[in-house]
């Protein structure tokens, strides 16, 4: 199978550095005794430095801000937390294998990461919690069975997620599903099958009747409606341009947009009628992800391949401006406020914050290696 430029990424690891010696940390040799009298003294000194260098580690993990923003390192397999405020990392959590993706629950207590593993081929997503910066759950996707005894499978390659209805549901790629976990039994409860090739994020409709996937390797999306009890689930596969990897729905819910990663394309979808209304050319490299801002003015495109982001507006689906940031724009995550965007500039090791009322880059900041995938908790 063709790998992506995301995928061809994953295995790189950054070359490690010789670090610098913490300023806190000073040299314990220069404080050995020299003698029977001086003993004591550098027992004491000793005892002190040390319990400098752990208050100085202690100091490092600060407390969890509300809100706070979480970034995905994935050559680190962490989750950062950042304050959205001071744009520092307070807390860095260890996940499962090359975590790609993570939402936070609506009360801003746990957060899941899906662990897409160095080959799409990841078989657990990690809970974490956020006030206690730990994870608790590290829940296995192989040989699931469902509550009452039927068999799900296996769940490969974990990767879009979102809460709705305090559960989070996800993608899983190399199983062509979708699937549901709840937090509250810490158990996988529902599986859909998809059918198509590569799924690989997903959006759910404001009353959560309607799931869309993007399925990479099959050019479309599908729609998975539910019945009015939630009890069934049908599929609708929209045809889409090359390669939908991004995809978003309208704040008011009537569009749903899928950026294509193989033709610089955006497939608008109706959703009344689970029909394309029209297929925009934007001119991307590799489309990463597509976002609207919160009140449905833009609609914020990346493009791991220039690097750019693309500002569209939402009404006359023209462009309004691009962002030189770096390389390889991915993760986008836009603030409740619209006051800024986060996006993840991964072969840069950096996030830009993009000021969207004067659509500029104000400022740039480090998380760890090769961010993407980001997600605001309340």
């Amino acid at each position: 199978m063709r790998m992506t430029g995301e995928e061809q990424r994953i295995q790189h690891q950054p070359g490690g550095r010789t670090p610098k010696r913490n300023s806190l940390t000073p040299d314990l040799s220069q404080l050995r005794p020299r003698g029977p009298k001086h003993r004591t003294a550098g027992m004491v000194a000793v005892t002190i430095v040390l319990w400098l260098g752990v208050a100085a580690q202690v100091a490092g993990q600060g407390k969890t801000p509300k809100p706070a923003l979480l970034v995905l390192n994935k050559a680190d397999s962490e989750l950062a937390i950042v304050d959205p405020g001071t744009l520092k990392v307070v807390a860095r959590v260890k996940t499962g294998a090359i975590p790609h993706e993570v939402a936070a629950s609506a009360n801003g207590k746990i957060a899941v990461t899906t662990n897409y593993g160095a080959h799409q081929d990841g078989t657990t997503i990690s809970v974490i919690d956020l006030g206690s910066q730990k994870e608790i759950h590290r829940v296995e996707l192989k040989n699931l069975t469902g509550p009452h005894g039927e068999a799900f499978g296996d769940l490969i390659g974990p990767h879009g997620v979102e809460f709705f209805d305090g559960q989070a549901w996800f993608t899983a790629e190399g199983s062509k599903k979708i699937a549901r976990y709840d937090p509250a039994t810490n158990r996988v409860d529902w599986v859909h099958e998809i059918g198509e090739n590569r799924t690989h994020m997903l959006v759910i409709s404001g009353e959560g009747h309607t799931i869309y996937t993007s399925n990479v390797n099959s050019d479309s999306v599908t729609a998975v409606v539910a019945s009015p009890d939630k009890q069934k689930w049908f599929n609708t596969v929209i045809p889409t341009g090359k390669g939908p990897e991004g995809i978003d729905i309208s704040p008011d819910g009537m569009e749903v947009w899928a950026a294509g990663s193989g033709d610089g394309t955006v497939t608008i979808i109706d959703t009344t009628t689970k029909k394309v209304t029209d297929t925009v050319n934007v001119g991307t490299k590799h489309s990463n992800r597509v976002k609207f801002t919160p009140r449905g003015k833009w609609v914020l495109i990346s493009d791991l391949g220039s690097g750019e982001l693309l500002v569209m507006d939402a009404a006359t689906r023209k462009e309004v401006k691009r962002l030189k940031l770096g390389k390889s724009a991915e993760g986008i995550l836009i603030a409740p406020d619209d006051s800024r965007a986060f996006v993840a500039v991964s072969g840069d090791n950096k996030v830009a914050v993009v000021d969207l009322k004067k659509l500029e880059v104000t400022t740039t900041f480090e998380t760890g290696n090769d961010p993407d995938g980001m997600a605001w908790a309340e």
